[in-house]
């Protein structure tokens, strides 16, 4: 059972609360740090009542609060506000204390009775007995960090992670407590185990408990998981003007240019990873730059109209071959098409990708937008996540939808140069932790080469090189981070992440890719090289500024 009842949650910080410093997370974000969760909270509250100009999304980690803006100048506004802001006024927010009935026979429970020297019964009795925060999500969508009135339960993660940990799992994890909103790896400490659907998109709002909602536990000799009501059986509408799939190929998915605004309950912004060419191939088929588009990657999308469409393929140049049915005893005719064109595929004709000459992905826009339910606002495939349409598979019908704008199409387009052969370079800034890396370190990360691994996918791009070394030991409490952000793990390989990555990650980010050329990052093969270049003068810049920088100073950089 599940209670939410309507309260009110009020957040004072003791006299003097201030954020301590802000640092630059690529040019569009900021990563204010503050002394402690009660302070991060206060903050993150504040900006969602009383949201600064230019500001898009708030992002609370453990000890930071990642703030996104609209543009780079709203970016360094919001950093020298941040920092004149005073915490110490009382902030309300609307909140509600839901209650999840919890069954306490977890695998670890008698293991953090010990290490917490409470015995099991007394690890129940503290858990029920105080009231849970939720202070940010990540790992998962519906992952809600939750702090609670003490640190009586204060525990370390397992030695050894599991492999898969079962949905509705309650745990705890250093000041923590949560619950798996699904099935899925982890190296937490298993207390418990609940009914509660922590993550529903079906409902109006889909984490059952969101940052800065209450929590509090009860113990139940049993959970009761009312079976969803299961619709009855209707077949698919049938798609009479769109497309039909004849192959995948390696994979295609559906892409938009994201989901924005929800990385508060672990979501994250997905969308095409190359928006150029996705805003390109709509406006060649007269479609809104935001409609849903099919990403394909190496070539092999082979799609049959279903009806006459428009249609247009930009991205990593390959062959467009059409296939056009043959007469009573004609054989098929085949002709081509080029690239960044829009064009006519018949009803009953099929359009064939080939592997691409250079680059890695290619974006194919219908006249109308591919048809299909939005969820949280955007059609795009999450690969992390699972939110969203499922890969595209051999059969499938996709719908064209009413996303056209003009009444006409556009005109042949030139496309840009994509990476192939030799290295391609990417433009970077410092990350918000590239002091934990000396001079030698900043100038391996950008004297070098880079492999492309294949590992690597959407959440992000994994690179074989020389490995890094830190200046620092210990690990960096989970904070905020972008698309572009270059993560590096204890091994010292960089991470480059993508549009599919976690919104929350506990290694330093020793720089951030430009925005304007992530593009460019998306186009990259399996197997090629990228060499990172600091953007003139940003790295003598950051070195030079002080630690704590004053309002004035942070407006000036």
């Amino acid at each position: 059972m599940i209670e939410t009842a309507g309260d009110t949650l009020a957040v004072q910080q003791a006299a003097g609360s201030k954020v301590s410093s802000v640092r630059a997370v690529g040019t569009r974000a900021v990563l204010a740090e503050l002394a402690g969760t009660g302070e991060v909270l206060a903050l993150q509250a504040l900006l969602l009542e009383q949201p600064l100009p230019g500001q898009l999304d708030v992002l609370a980690a453990a000890q930071t609060v990642l703030v996104t803006a609209d543009s780079p100048v709203a970016a360094r506004r919001i950093a020298a506000r941040l920092l004149q802001l005073d915490l110490t006024a009382p902030v309300h927010r609307d909140g509600g204390l839901v209650v999840i009935d919890t069954v306490y026979d977890g695998e670890d429970l008698a293991e953090v009775g010990e290490l917490t020297g409470l015995g099991s019964d007394g690890v129940i009795a503290a858990h029920t007995g105080q009231v849970w925060t939720v202070a940010f999500a990540g790992f998962a969508p519906g992952f809600g960090y939750m702090v609670g009135e003490n640190q009586a339960l204060e525990v370390p993660r397992r030695s050894s992670p599991r492999t898969a940990v079962p949905a509705g799992s309650v745990a705890l994890a250093g000041n923590y407590s949560a619950v798996y909103p699904r099935r899925s790896p982890g190296g937490w400490q298993l207390i418990g185990r609940t009914g509660a659907k922590m993550w529903d998109l079906d409902r109006e709002q889909p984490a059952l408990a969101a940052p800065g909602q209450r929590v509090q536990f009860r113990a139940v000799r049993a959970t009761v998981t009312l079976a969803a009501k299961q619709p009855a059986h209707t077949p698919a509408p049938e798609v009479t003007s769109g497309l039909r799939i004849v192959s995948p190929g390696l994979q295609s998915l559906i892409q938009d240019l994201g989901r924005f605004g929800h990385s508060g309950l672990g979501v994250s912004a997905a969308g095409a990873l190359d928006r150029a060419s996705l805003r390109r191939a709509n406006r060649l088929v007269g479609n809104a730059p935001s409609a849903a588009a099919v990403e394909t990657v190496a070539g092999g999308l082979t799609v049959q109209a279903v009806g006459d469409q428009v249609l247009a393929v930009t991205g990593a140049p390959a062959e467009l071959t059409i296939e056009t049915p043959g007469g009573d005893d004609s054989g098929p005719a085949e002709r081509t098409v080029p690239m960044a064109t829009p064009f006519a595929l018949l009803d009953g004709e099929t359009l064939a990708i080939g592997a691409p000459h250079s680059g890695f992905r290619s974006y194919l826009a219908v006249r109308g937008g591919v048809d299909t339910p939005p969820v949280l606002g955007s059609r795009s495939t999450d690969t992390m996540s699972g939110i969203g349409p499922a890969p595209l598979a051999a059969g499938q019908h996709l719908a064209a939808g009413g996303e056209a704008e003009s009444g006409v199409v556009g005109h042949p387009e030139l496309q840009p140069d994509f990476p192939y052969a030799g290295v391609t370079v990417l433009d970077v800034v410092p990350g918000p932790r590239a002091d934990w890396f000396d001079a030698d370190a900043l100038a391996s990360f950008c004297s070098q080469d880079w492999d492309v691994k294949p590992q690597s996918n959407r959440v992000g791009m994994r690179l074989q090189g020389t490995p890094l070394q830190r200046t620092r030991q210990g690990e960096l409490a989970s904070e905020g981070t972008v698309a572009g952000a270059v993560q590096v793990p204890p091994e010292g390989l960089p991470v480059l992440f993508l549009a599919d990555h976690p919104i929350t990650g506990g290694y330093p980010v020793i720089a951030v890719v430009v925005d304007s050329q992530l593009d460019r990052a998306a186009q990259v093969p399996i197997g090629g090289k990228i060499r990172f270049r600091w953007v003139p003068d940003e790295i003598t810049a950051a070195a030079a500024a002080p630690e704590h920088a004053t309002p004035e100073q942070e407006a000036s950089n």
